[in-house]
């Protein structure tokens, strides 16, 4: 039995619904030619964002890093839907139009957006990690990387520094099977990304990723681990993208038998079930959070659509650093 409570199961179900009907909603924008660029969904893989996300204290600074698949850990966080609307739709919401999908951050909600490169999010992870160490605050940096971009230079680099310095760092692998469409045996001779840990010294941990409670606990342990000053966790989420890597690819290189596999192994429908069996839900409540979001989001919608495009004026602006530390003290000089 988890140890999370009634209400903690709650929330955390209604970021795996509101996950997904996001990205239905995308879908349904995409079809009719209002997204801009391709649509990346993290369709299978919600568990292990929404859970993840949800252990981290924000009240404590906690930071996360969401890249392409975690939509899930950006609305935990308090990132909107309309926010992600206005992105997709290149409208004049938090990038002003100039990055699309979920590349942008709130610092002050304490999550930021992922640069191209993704592995470079980790050394500068660990940058806000030692900022944290420095100052003798008790926040914790969570990074996000796939199983492709964790074979990068940048990879090494920043959890290899992460782990000299014992900084409040985790590190989530989402193992999902493929880099794109090349599997991860083509990439590692490991069967467990875990296992990489150990040439940092550090503690690694396989989770499945489909199970958004065990997700959680993983990454709440982690955090508190870090916050005892013991230094860093690698995380390997085992999970699998049920879509290709973006709208346009139809993930011929998967078999369809894997497919199926993971379609029984839908993290929202375990998490649903799990709730169901043992009292925490019933079929009433998940009907009110369905018809819930679902109004939310068509709000979210209409805004979104209503939104103007950005005026080229503003082009420049943010570019340069314009007061963010106000808003973000984590990002201040450290005297």
């Amino acid at each position: 039995m988890s140890t999370l409570s009634r209400e903690q199961h709650h929330r955390i179900h209604y970021f795996l619904r509101l996950t997904r009907m996001v990205e239905e909603k995308l879908g349904n924008l995409s079809a009719q030619g209002k997204v801009i660029g391709s649509l990346y969904r993290s369709l299978g893989q919600e568990g292990t964002a929404v859970g993840s996300a949800a252990a981290l204290e924000p009240d404590k600074g906690d930071i996360a890093a969401p890249i392409l698949r975690d939509l899930g850990a950006v609305l935990t966080m308090g990132g909107t839907p309309t926010e992600v609307f206005q992105q997709y739709m290149a409208k004049n919401g938090p990038t002003r139009g100039r990055e699309l999908n979920i590349h942008f951050g709130a610092p002050e909600r304490n999550f930021i957006g992922p640069v191209s490169m993704l592995g470079e999010m980790i050394p500068l992870m660990a940058g806000i990690a030692l900022g944290f160490k420095m100052r003798k605050q008790p926040g914790v940096a969570l990074c996000y990387i796939g199983d492709g971009g964790a074979s990068t230079g940048p990879t090494h680099e920043g959890l290899n520094l992460a782990a000299v310095l014992d900084l409040p760092f985790i590190l989530i692998i989402e193992n999902n099977g493929y880099a794109y469409s090349t599997p991860t045996d083509r990439q590692s001779r490991l069967t467990r990304l875990a296992d990489r840990a150990l040439a940092y010294g550090i503690p690694g941990v396989t989770v499945d990723g489909n199970d958004v409670i065990a997700v959680y606990e993983a990454t709440r342990e982690a955090a508190d681990r870090a916050r005892r000053g013991e230094g860093p966790t690698l995380i390997e989420s085992v999970t699998f993208r049920m879509k290709g890597h973006a709208q346009h690819d139809n993930q011929a290189y998967v078999p369809r038998e894997v497919i199926e596999e993971w379609q029984a192994k839908d993290p929202i429908t375990r998490h649903e079930r799990y709730m169901l069996e043992n009292g925490i839900a019933d079929h009433e409540d998940i009907d009110r959070l369905f018809a819930r979001i679902s109004a939310e989001l068509d709000a979210a919608v209409a805004e979104a659509e209503s939104t103007p495009m950005p005026e080229g004026v503003t082009a420049l602006l943010d570019v340069f650093e314009n007061g963010v530390a106000e808003r973000a003290p984590w990002l201040a000089p450290i005297s």
